[in-house]
């Protein structure tokens, strides 16, 4: 074989294609061919799927595909692509393939098995159609033809709409009429009894033409409410008034820019703005208060609006707030401490329980409070609430609010701050819960004095001397005067003050030739500034009282001033020569001064005929001794002049003189003293110094020492002295000794032990005698020294003290033996403590001495102001529980209103916090919260959980007061041993409800009693068994209800009534009433889509041919009415051959396809149940019958929800009527039937017009008709029954 023999193709594949490459390559046009063909067969896929959830034409479908596959296939022969090109012969199996696959797929193709006891018609695509059952036929061509005709030969199409079956009812759903009192949930109050409230009606879809309410008067039910009715008219003249009141209060053009939209409350603007097309609102005008409730409402169209059962509303008086009492001016000004707490007294009237909101501004610093929970005594116990409920023996709700009373109530307030107090009312609400702000809209009537209270308190005043005490008197000059300044500090307000000064001269001791005398007056001082006394007389002036325009005041350390007249100064002096073993070298002289160091002593020296000198001598004690030893020998006279102290200058002396020509030795020092400061002693009790002196020279000593006291001075001498330190024991003057004060020890001279003795002034002691000793007291008059303070909280005691600082202090508390000290450097210290008590002041000691304690004044008492306290109401009904100390309440059931009183002690107003807790599945607690409220009352409320069932625990945790806010004390809660602990156990509700909503099927005459072991009927209880369980159980045909009522001892139970038996047909609904358990509980609310369930009760299985005749035609159609639930089991006989028929649905319909006598011998339902025989049916051929809904006409009628609408059939032919309807969707598009919805039966009609009533919406139609003899459609056994219940 040659190569190109070997390379010739057949000349079937050497045509070209269709379409040239130089166009479209081959492999692209195989690629877009295929992709075509994968393309259509998704589609196809698609339609198969929407065929099987959806009413669509299966033929329509495979005519359809039927015409795309075979243009698919012989547009692919034509188009000649390589490798897609086939022969004719594998085309045309291509189209026959294809038509067999889409007739089986599409119904279009239907095998008859023939000869079997069922009729099995095979299809891929399942028919949307209700199946006919057909009797064994003969084989005929034309027959056989039809099973693939693909439905274009045999069967006919459905015809609808024909002379037979004429007429639609259509019902439309209109929206659902409705009104609603009171939509946005408002409250309404009445200012006056002039005064009216609109009270908003919520409409929809509704035009009134008439409307009634009740009104009850408030408090409890007493009687039938008053019933009020207002016609349409009387709404829209109300409507309009309101909207001209609206227009009028509305800001005008011209006012426009300035009108912000913001501005306007919540609420104020026209609501209907807000409204959906559907609503609209109509008001009830209102003037006296009460419950108010509404009845009724009719429409337009006469038909009663469905009215919310839950909308009432209470009309009460606005509630009001005012002090019982405005006070004079004088009556608002205080004096701080004058008095512990003041009570105002408030008048508040409206619907208890009441809250209250008030300010307190101190300083311009304000605080703002609450107060709820007023309300009066209620005997036994019985609450009050917004909404306090009757419960009447139907089970019918009924709430009730109290009426308007009024209180008048306490407010304590403390006034120890100085400074501007402003108490001011400022809100009010009510039970109902209408706020009233005071002083703004309903209440600015009132004067501004009614609803605020101004107090002034002032700060205690104080005056004490300056510069002046006991310790440190005053002194003057003789011929001038002292000025005494006491310092005054006071309020401003509280000026000028009234002081009160005495005067007490010293003994003995007279002024000039005048004798002098005790005096008392009264000065008052200029504002609040220091004042002056002048002193021209010595003696003791003292301040015995203060008082200011308005308060009384104190009177501090130092309340004396002593005032001493100074002396002027004198000297002593005593010239000596200062005489060596050798000679005279010089003067000595020993001054001794009297007055006010420091001395300036002036002397002049005299040498010869020379001219004197002057000189001075400054000494800083009240002795002094110089020497003057002149360098140059001569005649020397010395002659003091002049002597200057403090108060005076150059007081002239007369004389000595001392004349002297003038032509080492002994020494001592005291021990511890220096050249330039002496040293200082200070002696309380001791009659003699101690002085240690150390000794120069030769021993032994012979030393003379000088006592130098106010007015007189003494030598001392000790001899024989023969140690070098030696202490001598020098004695106090007797006049220091007696009234104290202070002396000088000085070492006068020493002599050895050769005679040579020589005087000496070394730096001497001086001792300071203090026979005054110190004083300590407390300040206060007697049974008045007592504070009280906080709990723990720091009290400053305050003291008095005399002497010289530092002071030491040692005190006790009573009844404890630990003493304590502290050390004090004011003389109006104060003593701080933090224990309450008596405390006594022991021993008191200052700088120098020791002192006593003055009896009067040595106690002070510390006092706790109480905490605040709760405790458990006598009245309230609890068993104590000594385990752990918890109030065990009765139990209560989930969701009741429940409350224990507290009463409490302290100073109102009160906040109480307290713990909440829960058992919890694990053993423990689990805390729920921890509130806190308010209360002014001694006896308060406490509002109990029964939300949720369990062991409830209350624990009061902390409770404050005025004295002890918890802002303030948030740290100090109750010790856990001393809280009250209540108890209570809340029941749980019982509840049933079906564990399943799964219907049920029994036969007529069964008794109720479980059928198998499902679920289905099982009822599902919680709560504490046994349970007591009410059932209703309604037949819907008769429209009778029975009542059971069984003890179930489990929570699951399966309804068992043995006792009741099924005696009528269709649909019953069970329903579970109510239930009760073992706690006695009310149930709670059963849902009501969980607490019914239907039972389908069917007819002993029954059937019914529609055409009731003895002849028939041949081709005709014969339907039966088959009674029961489906599916059903049919059994007939055909010329004496049996048959059994499974039927789904009602009607059943049999095409009669060859002669015979057809006998119908049993039928059996619900899984071949209910299983009864049939007598002889027979039947004869007659004129059709037809029927007409609502006359022939397509009719749309429009109904409210809970309206029927009648729907009237007509009927043509021979009675009785047997007929079947439909019920579809309302059809959104022209010319598509809406999905079927229900389908009914209606047998044995022996008129010529039948009426039913349905509230349902859909549109109702006949499907067919049969009267005595015959019945129509007679030949579409696919279309002559529709699927029910669709």
């Amino acid at each position: 074989m040659s190569a190109k023999s070997a390379g010739k193709k057949p000349e079937a594949n050497a045509s070209s294609p269709l379409i040239r490459e130089e166009y479209l390559d081959v492999p692209s046009q195989r690629l877009y061919y295929i992709s075509l063909g994968v393309l259509c067969q998704a589609v196809k896929l698609f339609d198969f799927a929407r065929s099987l959830v959806s009413s669509s034409d299966d033929l329509y479908l495979c005519r359809k595909w039927l015409l795309v596959d075979v243009i698919y296939c012989v547009l692919l022969s034509l188009l000649r692509i390589p490798r897609l090109n086939y022969s004719k012969a594998v085309v045309a199996l291509q189209i026959i393939c294809v038509c067999i696959f889409d007739g089986l797929v599409f119904g279009g193709i239907k095998v008859n098995l023939g000869g079997s006891s069922v009729d099995s018609i095979v299809s891929l695509g399942k028919s949307r159609h209700s199946e006919l059952a057909y009797t064994p036929e003969s084989s005929a061509f034309q027959d056989l033809v039809a099973r693939f005709s693909f439905g274009l030969v045999g069967i006919p199409a459905e015809i609808s709409n024909d002379a037979h079956l004429r007429g639609q009812y259509s019902i439309r759903m209109s929206p659902i009429s409705t009104a609603q009192l009171n939509p946005y949930r408002e409250t309404f109050c009445l200012p006056s009894s002039e005064d009216a409230v609109l009270i908003p009606v919520l409409l929809n879809n509704t035009t009134p033409i008439s409307l009634r309410y009740s009104i009850s008067p408030l408090g409890r039910p007493s009687g039938e409410p008053t019933y009020v009715d207002i016609s349409g008219k009387e709404l829209k003249a109300i409507e309009q008034a309101r909207l001209d009141a609206l227009q009028v209060s509305r800001p005008s053009a011209k006012d426009m820019d300035d009108y912000d939209e913001y501005d306007d409350e919540p609420g104020s603007d026209d609501s209907s703005s807000q409204l959906q097309s559907t609503q609209s609102l109509v008001h009830i005008r209102l003037h006296k208060p009460g419950v108010i409730r509404l009845e009724r409402l009719m429409d337009s169209s006469n038909v009663e609006a469905r009215i919310n059962p839950l909308g009432e509303v209470t009309v009460v008086p606005c509630p009001r707030a005012r002090f019982s009492s405005a006070g004079s001016d004088d009556d608002n000004i205080r004096c701080a401490g004058q008095e512990s707490d003041l009570q105002l007294m408030m008048d508040i009237t409206g619907v208890p329980p009441l809250s209250l909101g008030w300010s307190k501004t101190v300083n311009s610093r304000k605080e703002t409070y609450l107060v709820e929970g007023i309300e009066g005594g209620h005997p036994g116990g019985e609450s009050i609430t917004r909404d306090s409920q009757v419960v009447s023996n139907h089970g019918i709700v009924h709430r009730w609010t109290a009426a308007s009373d009024q209180f008048s109530v306490p407010l304590t307030i403390p006034l120890d701050t100085p400074g501007s107090h402003v108490y001011e009312l400022e809100v009010v609400r009510d039970a109902v819960g209408n706020a009233v702000v005071i002083n703004s809209g309903l209440n600015d009537t009132l004067p501004s004095g009614d609803t605020k209270r101004s107090f002034q308190v002032l700060r205690r005043s104080t005056v004490h001397f300056k510069s002046c005490s006991p310790e440190k008197p005053a002194s003057y000059r003789i011929g001038s005067e002292a000025s005494l300044t006491i310092s005054a500090v006071a309020d401003p307000s509280d000026a000028p003050l009234d002081i009160t000064v005495k005067y007490q001269p010293s003994e003995g001791v007279e002024s000039g030739s005048k004798r002098l005398h005790p005096w008392t007056k009264t000065l008052k001082t200029q504002s609040s500034k220091d004042l002056s006394v002048s002193a021209n007389a010595p003696g003791q002036y003292s301040i015995i009282g203060v008082k200011g325009k308005w308060c009384p005041g104190d009177v501090l350390a130092p309340e004396s001033c002593p005032v001493v007249e100074k002396p002027k100064p004198t000297t002593e002096i005593e010239w000596k020569k200062i005489h060596e073993c050798s000679g005279d070298t010089g003067v000595s002289a020993s001054l001794v001064m009297h007055g006010t160091p420091p001395f300036t002593v002036f002397y002049r020296i005299q040498k010869d005929s020379d001219p004197s000198k002057e000189k001075s001598k400054i000494f800083q004690s009240f002795r002094g001794d110089f020497t003057d030893q002149p360098e140059d020998s001569g005649h020397y006279t010395f002659t003091f002049t002049h002597i200057s102290d403090a108060h005076y200058s150059k007081v002239e002396l007369d004389g000595p003189s001392i004349d002297q020509v003038v032509h080492p030795q002994a020494s001592a020092e005291f021990v511890g003293s220096s050249k330039a400061k002496k040293k200082v002693v200070n002696v309380c009790e001791s009659d003699n110094i101690d002085a240690a002196v150390d000794l120069r020279g030769s021993g032994p000593w012979n030393l003379d020492v000088q006592v130098v006291g106010p007015k007189s001075s003494e030598i001392i001498s000790f001899t024989g002295i023969e140690s070098s330190r030696k202490t001598i024991q020098v004695p106090v003057p007797a006049k220091v000794n007696q009234d104290g004060g202070s002396f000088e020890i000085d070492l006068v001279s020493v002599e050895d032990k050769y005679g040579c003795k020589r005087p000496i002034s070394p730096p001497g002691i001086t001792v300071n005698v203090r026979r005054s000793k110190p004083t300590a007291k407390f300040y206060g008059a007697e049974g008045k020294r007592n504070v009280t303070v906080l709990d723990h909280e720091r009290a400053n005691l305050p003291l008095r003290l005399t002497g010289e600082q530092p002071w030491r202090l040692k005190y006790r508390r009573v009844g404890e033996p630990r003493i304590s000290s502290a050390t004090l450097k004011s003389p109006n210290d104060v003593l701080s403590v933090t224990d309450s008590g008596i405390y006594e002041i022991l021993e008191v000691s200052d700088a120098q001495c020791p002192g006593y304690v003055a009896a009067d004044g040595s106690t002070y008492q510390v006092d706790f102001i109480p905490r605040p306290t709760a405790r458990l109401s006598s009245q309230t009904q609890a068993t104590f529980e000594p385990s752990n100390g918890s109030y065990i309440l009765p139990p209560v059931c989930e969701g009741s209103d429940g409350h224990v009183d507290l009463d409490l002690t302290g100073r109102p107003p009160f906040q109480i916090k307290y713990n909440i807790a829960r058992n919890n599945n694990n053993g423990g607690t689990t805390l729920l919260g921890q509130p806190t409220f308010n209360s002014i009352q001694p006896r308060t409320r406490l509002q109990l959980d029964t939300k949720q069932p369990g062991r409830v625990y209350y624990e009061v945790k902390q409770i404050g007061d005025t004295a002890y806010p918890l802002a303030k004390h948030e740290n100090t809660p109750i010790p856990r041993a001393n809280r009250l602990l209540i108890e209570q156990q809340v029941f749980l509700r019982p509840s049933a409800k079906f564990r399943n909503r799964n219907r049920l099927s029994y036969c007529l005459y069964d008794w109720f009693t479980p059928l198998d072991t499902s679920s289905d009927g099982t009822i599902v209880f919680e709560g504490s068994p046994p349970f007591i369980v009410h059932l209703s159980i309604k037949s819907w045909v008769g429209n009778h209800v029975d009542s059971k009522i069984v003890e179930v001892m489990d929570h699951v139970w399966k309804i068992d009534l043995p006792s009741y038996d099924f005696r009528s047909i269709g649909r019953h609904l069970i329903t579970i009433e109510s239930v009760e358990d073992s706690s006695g509980c009310a149930h709670a609310v059963l849902d009501p889509a969980d607490s019914k369930i239907w039972v389908e009760v069917s007819e002993t299985a029954a059937i019914v041919p529609f055409d009731r005749r003895e002849d028939y035609c041949v081709g005709d159609i014969v339907q039966f009415q088959l009674e029961g639930t489906p599916p059903w089991t049919v059994g007939y006989r055909i010329n004496g051959k049996s048959y059994t028929q499974e039927v789904q649905k009602s009607p059943f319909s049999l095409l009669q396809q060859q002669p015979g006598e057809v006998v119908i011998t049993s039928i059996a339902h619900q899984q071949k149940m209910c299983k009864a025989s049939v007598p002889d049916l027979h039947f004869t051929v007659h004129q059709l019958p037809s029927a007409q809904v609502a006359h022939g006409k397509n009719v749309l009628h429009d109904i409210h929800e809970g309206d029927q609408a009648e729907i009237v059939f007509s009927f043509t032919g021979e009675p009785p009527f047997t007929f079947t309807y439909q019920r579809t969707e309302l059809s959104t598009q022209k010319n598509v039937p809406g999905k079927v919805l229900d389908t009914q039966i209606s047998p044995r009609i022996y008129t010529n017009e039948y009426s039913i009533f349905s509230a349902l919406e859909g549109t109702w139609s006949v499907t067919a008709i049969s009267d005595r003899y015959c019945r129509y459609p007679p030949n579409q056994p696919e279309r002559a029954v529709e699927k029910q219940g669709r």
